[in-house]
């Protein structure tokens, strides 16, 4: 194809740039031919000018378009070249955040320096048993691809793990390992895979140290073989390990550390554990201060320690080894802290008790003197004679350092020797992968001889590489048939063989090695001789004589000569040797022995079991071991490399390439240099290279025709679509050789899909144009037409607009006068009564105030007259006061003066004692007398004192009048000469008042004013404040409909609160039931270990050595766990027994561990059960108390059934009792030895005494019929017993009780009532007219009866008429349904479907036919039965009458009518017997030989359950306690050994777990309880358990059930595990919508399985079957629901998973096709009914990832539409859909980062899980509801075709 068609305006190109090695442009002009620059615009909008080189005219690489970039593999970009691939990765690892990336063969890993959810469990079971192409690229899928090759082609594999330090590698090994051990699991209880993955904290300890690169690089190459057998689980592993860098013991650059081992030490120095070993911090010792970095942020070394300690545990390092290893290693820092001083120039010496010497020596247990000794000495050896010699101050010190380095090597060995000797076992390995971790190409600063090695690695494994990439694709195109030419690639065997050939640079470094004065310079000097003129890829620098340059195949290295020789001598003082040999620590010699045996630091015990074993130690034939040790590194490191490419040559090899973005370890930072670099020198350009040389795209002929239709013509597309493409590709691409036609693909150039994407997008740009053309025209044209509309609808309503306003303006104008004239009439009457009430207001206000001065005036005078007459009164009174005080006065003077004479004369008188004897003589009457007086005069005092005081104020009151009047008087005096004065002064004052109207006048008018602005103003507020008013009443209405919605709110809360705690309840019983599931799973699991170790202790007994493992189908069983005390003690046995036998294998801290395990598991199972017996015990009670609630209601039983029932009771104790006495009487006579057990006398004896209960039982059952017809015609007929005996009779025929004497009776009564006739006055004496009553009310209770009956049997069959019809109405709509489902289907499954309705519709029927017939079959046998019994009856009943005809009278009177006694057949109690012998053959024949497919098809469903639970019965009615615990301990067995045998066969499975469910049915449906009898049948609750309480056997069946249902789920994921990918991602349900994408995805052709291709279709008609199966197996309603459901779940998850693990399924159409394929599982949902109970809502993350494949995703509205919408998904799902949304056609956008970002900025919130994967193995707990059986055991059959003849119905 011409450049010009390719480069043309618009064009996108890849010019160098100096700073991100390649920059975008586009192309401003068409380039021409001949044209020496182009014209480009870079992305940033500036224009360059880009020159051609004019010797070359190569044009820039062109880009491939935006469609193409983010593909998962290299290989598959149409324009194949360094740029296209440096920016593939770029977007893939910073946009999308995608580590891994396919390039052809080798898988693309770039260390993202991030933890990363994508290597958990779920990812693993994921990418297992998928094909490499199918899921993204990850190192699981390269794990799988090696495993699955592996056993595919029984060839041993390799993955080699290859890059720079800290690129990854050592991670990318520990995950495939991590893989296999997973997938493969281990074949012992040893743990194998645990061991192996416990090897790697280990290694990475003692061989990983950080560095200026890596915090965590590996300093050490390790291969490692995991070993498998013939099922390909894993059984052992062996490590080889490479090139150990001994000098970072010794030496660390700045910012590194010394092996992580030492920090650990350092760090966890404190505990007391360690004090011994006397260390401290790090900074403390030379060997780990150095790097003056001894701390790794977020590395946490105490705890690294213990991780350490726990895998030296799990792989056998005792913890005696353990404390020795820190020793050494305790003892090689004190060695570095060993000070030595310069004693002169030649010598040296240690100053004596050194500290840390000392410490050395007691760690190591040798002596101080001669480790300081020979320290500073060296001892020479000559022919003759031995010198010591002294060594200088450095020499000293390189020895101590030497010594360190020899120390720490022999340690590593040691260590790997033994943990290859934990992961050896002894079973025969078949085959292995190896895992090569092992170091990148390398180029420093400084390189020397380490990078010399590492780099010499690289040669021989690129080389390898280009070898295997070359056959690969010479065999894709033999394979194809494709003319094949050699493609030239760049070989670098001249460089391998100038470092590896004779006479190349390791023969002359250990030829110099050998020379006794050898140096690094004359060997340099040797090289340059040898090779500088011989050899271009050696080059010696121009500015030095000490260093050489070798063209690699990545780079030119500069390598210093420097300690080149000393470290291929690698030598070690011998004295310093000996002591340590000499060494008191048993380790440290240990150490040394096994050196002597060793061939190098790098040595490995070789192992056993058939394993391929590699290691670097020649042959003994030809080198003896005593010289081993002389051979040099470089020697040892090739051997091992050429035995290394012999392995991985025998081997099929997969590559993971490990790239290291940038050098600062920042998360998902791209640097361009760095990338470029790595990926030159780690092969991956190389492959692109090759696979551009050829044909890199290539497709099949179905996707070439998918993705080109559109380029094709009607005319050009043919049946056969291979020749369609070829015609296609003529006419489109004319060049023959940019394409070729293979067998099954097209292969195409480099460029030619770019091509062909251009002409398709150009098709569909022109078919958009012409689409969008009539899409606008109709548009517009539309929209041309609707405005027109429009318009004239305008004017028509503006017309009528401005007709309507002229109308109204008329109508206002005139509207206007009117009003004006009524306006202006009220404002003249409103002036006019203003005036008038102004005037009468003036009027009002004049004379009021004439009036009130008038009244004022009178007022005036009337108050004056009163204040004379007060005045007056006054006066008066003062004066007759002051006269009358006068006249007191003159009273009192006057008496006084008498007074005085008189007591003058009593002085006198009272002086003489004369007198006073005359006075004492009737002194005391006198003084009575005297008192008598005192009291009197008192008494008038008092009263006169009153008359005083009221006459003192009535004159006080008169003379107060007096002074008023006369205060008046003077007042009207003065006012009589005021008033001419006051005439003129009224005159002013009238003046003035006239004066204060007119003012007042004035005032009152502003006052109206004031009143009519105030009244205006309160008429404002009252309207406010009625508003204030609504307005608070609305507040008061809204607070109430508040209150109501708050309360309401608070009611609808508390349901919600209530219903929340009902959910998380139930999701805490779900949690329960999960967990105590989980340990039942857990539980069978060891116990299927514990099979499988009993199978291969048996096997290893029994077969021969190298013996095959048989299948585990063809495993003994006899181990089955039970529930059986004696069964468990036989088991304790049985498992010691395997105990002490399996000792000398199996590892006894395992196995009691294991045990350990086992009894927890057990302990929490039973605390699991108990707590979910003691719910369900709750739940039970509460239901048995609303059962007695209902049971209050139920009313008594008819009169005739209590007699009947108590008559039965009587009886049943009777014969009871009289067996009882008959067994007694046996057993008496048993011991004797006459009649014991099993003796035919016995055996006589038993039959006839069960014949004699059969015939009792008839008997009863006669007797009843008797008495009550004896009853009813003794009433009837009977008319001579008096009244006051009308009980004789009845009475009497109570007491009769046997069978002759009832008949005697009744004809001796017949007798009676036949004789002369009855006399009627003696009728009520006799009592007649009473009996003849009871009669007749007996007669009408049994007729009442009878029509009750009948009524009934009429209910019944309206009922079942019913019932039938409503089935009908059913099979009709179904028939409608079901024709026009196949009128929507095409022709062929038409028919198809219409056959399989008609087939089920056949056997439907055959199997109501087949339940007819036994029924019909039962019924006739049962007649025949009743006939014989009536027949015999009829012959005694007429022997009877025979013996009865005595009296001639009767025979004249009344002829004889028999009495007719039904006799019924023998009534069956729903048991089966079976003798103890027959059990084996019971359970044989109902279990383990039982076809499910006869059963389920001809009987009816649970029979084995139902005949089971039958045998139970009678061995709980004869109370045999061992035979009830054998029966149920066999049933379980059996059923565990039918389904450990045939366990893969769902419809086994799906039979058993129906049976087993029906089978704990039973025992809870006739258990007694009253839970559970409320549901039954009287008769069923007679058939119900007397004897045991088989609670706990339940709870046993329950837990089998459990595993059943887990085994189903389990075999049903199996079936629709590989239907599901194919039928809801990858099959196009919805043909033509989601076009193949031009991905080319480049497939390895082995991976691919040669499997039939499952649709939609499949998984459906699959879950038909499911469902069917189980329908016919009889299995529970609810049950099956919670089978679909977790069959939905599964679907929906893989979908899920799938989906987010493929980036080629992430796009608008897919999206279409998934909501399209789960809108046909919802129907299928509906078609079953089976819409109801959670199912489609397992679906729901499935409907929303693909809702998100389908939204708009570009604004801040569509952000949170998406946050909305996708509660079902986590934010990680939500992010890695939008990070792998992959448009398919050019016209979709991708998702930009910032929207993602904003999603993952609104979803931070959110509290969810970080997994990624939805859990495919989860499991819903499982319930089984009670579901009772409304079939009547006794009606049981036992068809002939179960061979169960032993049986016997009872």
């Amino acid at each position: 194809m011409a450049a010009s068609e390719l480069y043309t305006k618009s064009a996108r190109v890849w010019i160098p740039d100096a700073e991100e090695v390649w920059k975008s442009a586009e192309l401003n002009k068409d380039y021409k031919n001949g044209d020496v620059s182009l014209q480009l615009m870079l992305e940033d909008g500036t224009n360059v000018e880009h020159k051609l080189d004019p010797k070359t005219k190569n044009l820039p690489y062109l880009r491939n378009p935006d469609i193409l970039v983010g593909e998962n593999d290299l290989t598959a970009l149409s324009y194949l070249h360094e740029p296209a691939v440096l920016h593939n990765l770029k977007v893939r690892f910073v946009d999308s955040k995608l580590i891994y990336t396919y390039c052809g063969i080798v898988l693309v890993a770039i260390n993202p320096y991030e933890p990363l959810p994508i290597y958990g469990t779920d990812i693993i079971n994921a990418y297992s048993g998928q094909n490499m192409g199918d899921m993204d690229p990850h190192i699981f899928a390269v794990a799988e691809e090696a495993y699955k090759q592996m056993a595919r082609d029984e060839r041993n594999q390799s993955i080699i793990v290859s890059g720079e330090s800290g690129a990854g590698k050592t991670v990318s090994a520990k995950y495939a390992m991590r893989y296999f051990a997973t997938v493969s699991g281990a074949t012992s209880e040893a743990n194998v895979e645990q061991k192996v993955l416990a090897s790697n904290p280990i290694m990475e300890a003692i061989g990983n140290a950080k560095t200026t690169r890596n915090d965590n690089s590996s300093r050490f190459g390790k291969y490692i073989e995991i070993g498998f057998d013939t099922r390909y689980r894993i059984i052992g592993a062996n490590m080889r390990t490479y090139l150990l860098e001994k000098s970072r013991v010794v030496f660390q650059a700045d910012e590194e550390r010394n092996y992580h081992i030492f920090y650990q030490l350092c760090a966890s120095s404190h505990l007391p554990e360690y004090k011994a070993l006397k260390l401290s911090n790090a900074n403390d010792f030379l060997y780990t201060r150095q790097g003056r970095s001894p701390v790794i942020y977020g590395v946490d070394d105490t705890n690294e320690l213990s991780t350490t300690r726990k895998a030296f545990t799990l792989l056998g390092i005792n913890e005696s080894n353990q404390k020795g290893l820190f020793q050494v290693l305790a003892a090689i820092l004190h060695l570095g802290n060993v000070e030595i001083k310069d004693r002169d120039s030649d010598s040296s010496v240690i100053p004596p008790n050194n500290r840390h010497l000392t410490a050395f020596c007691e760690l190591v247990g040798v002596t101080y003197q001669d480790m300081s000794q020979w320290l500073c000495h060296r001892k020479l050896k000559t022919a003759t004679e031995t010198y010591i010699k002294t060594l200088p101050r450095l020499q000293a010190t390189n020895a101590r350092d030497a010594l360190s380095k020899h120390i720490y090597a022999k340690l590593f060995n040691w260590i790997v020797e033994h943990v290859n000797k934990a992961l050896i076992t002894n079973i025969k390995q078949h085959s292995f992968i190896g895992v090569l971790d092992i170091y990148g190409f390398e180029t420093f600063e400084i390189n020397s001889f380490e990078q010399f090695c590492i780099n010499y690695a690289n040669e021989k494994l690129q080389q390898q590489f280009n070898m295997h990439v070359f056959k690969l694709e010479q065999e894709e195109y033999m394979r194809e048939q494709i003319p094949w030419t050699l493609i030239d690639f760049y070989d670098n065997q001249p460089c391998i063989n100038l470092i590896e050939a004779k006479m190349g640079i390791l023969d002359l470094l250990d030829e110099e090695c050998k020379m006794p004065k050898g140096s690094d310079d004359s060997w340099a000097q040797k090289l340059y001789n040898t090779h500088l003129k011989a050899c271009s890829l050696f080059e010696k620098p121009r500015m030095s004589n000490r260093a050489f340059i070798i063209q690699h195949f990545a780079d030119k290295v500069e390598y210093q000569c420097e300690g080149f020789l000393e470290k291929n001598k690698d030598t070690v003082n011998e004295e310093q040797i000996n002591v340590l040999k000499a060494s008191k620590f048993h380790l440290l010699v240990e150490l040394f022995h096994d050196g002597e045996k060793a061939t190098s630091p790098t040595g490995q015990v070789s192992g056993t079991g058939g394993r391929t074993r590699l290691s670097i130690k020649p042959d003994k034939g030809r080198e003896k071991s005593s010289k081993e040790h002389k051979k040099t590194v470089g020697c040892q490191f090739r051997n091992s490399l050429q035995m290394l490419m012999g392995t991985l040559n025998a081997t099929t090899p997969h590559y993971v390439r490990c790239i290291k973005p940038n050098d600062f370890k920042l998360a998902f930072t791209f640097d361009p240099k760095r990338a470029v670099q790595q990926l030159r020198a780690c092969g991956v350009l190389e492959t692109i290279r090759i696979s551009a040389a050829g044909f890199p795209s290539r497709w099949t002929y179905q996707e070439f025709f998918s993705r080109y239709r559109v380029l094709m013509k009607q005319k050009d597309v043919l049946a056969d679509k291979k020749l369609t493409c070829r015609n296609v590709l003529e006419q489109l691409v004319q060049d023959q050789d940019k394409y070729q036609f293979g067998k099954t693909k097209i292969f195409f150039r480099a460029g030619q899909v770019a091509y062909l994407e251009k002409l398709r997008a150009e098709k569909l740009r022109a078919a958009c144009i012409r689409i969008q053309k009539t899409i606008r025209c109709w548009l517009e044209r539309k929209k041309y037409l609707r405005k027109r509309s429009s318009a004239i609808t305008i004017q028509r309503f503006t017309r009528g607009y401005q007709a309507r306003c002229l109308a109204k303006f008329m109508r206002r104008t005139q509207a206007a006068t009117v009003i004006q004239k009524y306006q202006r009439m009220c404002v003249e009457r409103k002036r006019y009564r203003q005036k008038q009430a102004a005037a009468l207001v003036m009027q009002t206000i004049l004379r009021a105030y004439m009036a009130r001065q008038k009244y004022q005036a009178l007022r005036r005078e009337h108050k004056a007259v009163i204040i004379q007459k007060r005045v007056r009164g006054w006066l008066a009174r003062c004066w007759y006061k002051r006269c009358l005080v006068s006249i007191v006065y003159l009273q009192c003077c006057f008496r006084r003066m008498k007074a005085r004479r008189e007591l003058k004369k009593l002085k006198i008188e009272a002086r003489s004692v004369q007198h006073l004897k005359k006075l004492n003589k009737g002194m005391e009457n006198k003084i009575m007398q005297l008192q008598r007086k005192i009291d009197e005069q008192n008494k008038d005092k008092r009263l006169v004192n009153e008359k005083l005081v009221s006459l003192e104020t009535t004159y006080t009151a008169e003379s107060e009048r007096m002074r008023g009047e006369l205060s008046r008087l003077r007042g009207v005096e003065e006012d009589a000469k005021n008033k001419g004065n006051q005439v003129s002064s009224l005159l002013e004052e009238l003046e003035k008042l006239r004066k204060e109207l007119s003012s007042t006048q004035k005032e009152k008018k502003t006052i109206e004013d004031w009143a009519q602005t105030y009244r205006n103003e309160m008429e404002k507020m009252v309207s406010e404040l009625k508003e204030q008013n609504g307005s608070l009443k609305k507040e008061k209405d809204d607070l109430n409909r508040s209150i109501q919605e708050q309360s309401q709110q608070m009611t609808e809360k508390m349901a919600r609160v209530i219903l929340e705690e009902t959910q998380q309840l139930k999701t805490d019983l779900n949690e329960e039931r999960s967990r105590y599931q989980n340990l039942l799973t857990e539980h069978r699991r060891l116990e299927e270990k514990h099979d499988d170790l009993k199978e291969e202790m048996v096997s290893s007994n029994v077969s021969k050595p190298g013996h095959r493992r048989r299948d585990s189908t063809h495993s003994s069983n006899g181990s089955e766990y039970t529930y059986n005390s004696e069964y468990a003690e036989l088991e304790e046995g049985s498992r010691a027994a395997e105990v002490r036998s399996l000792a000398s294998r199996i590892d006894t801290s395992l196995t009691l561990k294991l045990q350990k395990r086992l009894t927890g598991l057990e302990q929490d199972n039973q605390s699991l059960r108990n707590e979910l017996e003691n719910k369900e015990d709750q739940f039970q009670r509460a239901r048995a108390r609303d059962d007695v609630e209902f049971k209050k209601a139920r009313g008594a039983e008819l009169e005739y059934e209590s007699l009947k029932r108590q008559e039965l009771d009587s009886e049943n104790k009777k014969l009871k009792h009289d067996l009882v006495e008959i067994r007694q009487s046996l057993l008496g006579k048993a011991a004797t030895g006459a009649g014991a057990p099993g003796s035919p006398a016995y055996k006589v004896v038993l039959e006839q005494l069960n014949a004699s209960c059969e015939e009792l039982e008839v008997r009863k059952e006669e007797v009843l019929i008797l008495r009550s017809q004896l009853v009813s015609q003794k009433e009837a007929m009977h008319h001579k017993e008096t009244m006051t005996e009308p009980s004789f009779y009845v009475e009497d025929v109570s007491k009769l009780k046997d069978a002759d004497e009832l008949k005697q009776a009744y004809m001796g009564l017949k007798d009676t009532n036949r004789s002369a006739a009855p006399d009627f006055h003696k009728l009520n004496e006799d009592g007649e007219l009473w009996l003849v009553n009871q009669g007749l009310k007996e007669t009408i209770r049994l007729l009442e009866h009878q029509l009750q009956t009948q009524r009934r049997g009429y209910d019944n069959e309206v009922e079942s008429l019913r019932g039938e019809l409503h089935n009908v109405k059913e099979e009709n709509n179904r028939q409608q349904q079901l024709l026009a489902q196949n009128l929507q289907l095409p022709p062929e499954a038409r028919i198809e479907a219409s056959l399989q309705h008609e087939i089920t519709r056949l056997t439907n029927e055959n199997l109501d036919l087949m339940e007819q017939l036994e029924k019909q079959d039962r019924t006739i046998r049962k007649l025949k039965k009743q006939l014989k019994v009536y027949s015999k009856r009829i012959g005694e009943m007429g022997a009877g009458q025979a013996e009865g005809q005595t009296s001639p009278g009767q025979m004249v009177d009344e002829p004889i009518h028999p009495v007719n006694i039904p006799r019924r057949e023998k009534d069956f109690q729903g048991m089966l017997e079976y003798k103890k012998e027959d059990e084996l053959k019971l359970v044989k024949n109902l279990i383990l030989e039982l076809k499910p497919r006869g059963v389920a098809v001809n009987l009816i469903p649970g029979l084995p359950a139902y005949i089971l639970f039958m045998c139970l019965r009678h061995a709980d009615y004869n109370n045999d306690d061992q035979k009830v615990r054998t029966l149920l301990t066999s049933t379980i067995n059996s059923i565990k050994k039918i389904l450990k045998k045939r366990g893969d066969d769902f419809e086994t499975v799906s039979f058993w777990l129906a049976n087993t469910c029906r089978f704990l049915h039973c025992l809870k449906q006739y258990s007694g309880d009253e839970a559970f009898m409320k549901h039954n049948t009287q008769r069923q609750n007679e058939h119900s358990l007397s004897n045991f309480d088989l609670a706990e056997y339940r709870q046993v069946i329950s837990d089998l059930a459990i595993q059943i249902y887990q085994q189903l789920i389990k075999c049903m994921e199996n079936i629709l595990q590989p239907m599901i990918v194919s039928g809801m991602l990858e099959h196009e349900t919805i043909q033509g919508v989601s076009g193949v994408k031009p991905t080319g995805l480049r497939k390895r052709t082995s991976s691919i399985a040669d499997e039939g291709t499952y649709t939609l279709d499949s998984i459906l008609r699959q879950l038909s079957a499911f469902h069917s199966t189980m329908c016919q197996h009889g299995t529970d309603p609810e049950l099956i629901k919670q089978v679909v459901k977790q069959q939905f779940y599964i679907i929906g998850a893989v979908t899920l998973n799938n989906l987010l693990l493929r980036k080629d399924m992430c796009s608008w159409s897919k999206g279409m096709q998934i909501r399209y394929n789960v809108s046909q599982l919802e129907e299928w949902l509906r078609d079953k009914g089976l819409m109801t109970f959670g199912a489609k809502e397992t679906l729901e993350p499935l409907i929303q990832a693909a809702q998100l494949l389908q939204v708009k995703k570009k604004t801040d509205e569509d952000a949170g539409a998406i946050c909305s919408m996708c509660l079902g998904l986590t934010t990680a799902q939500i992010v890695k859909v939008l990070n792998l949304y992959t448009p398919v056609n050019e016209f979709e956008e991708r998702v930009s980062v910032s929207f993602i970002r904003t999603i993952q900025t609104r979803l931070r919130d959110r509290c969810e899980s970080p997994q990624l994967l939805m859990d495919t193995k989860m499991i819903y707990p499982v319930t089984f509801p009670f579901s009772p059986s409304s079939l009547a055991l006794e009606t049981i059959q036992i068809p002939g075709s179960l061979n169960l003849g032993f049986l016997t119905r009872v």
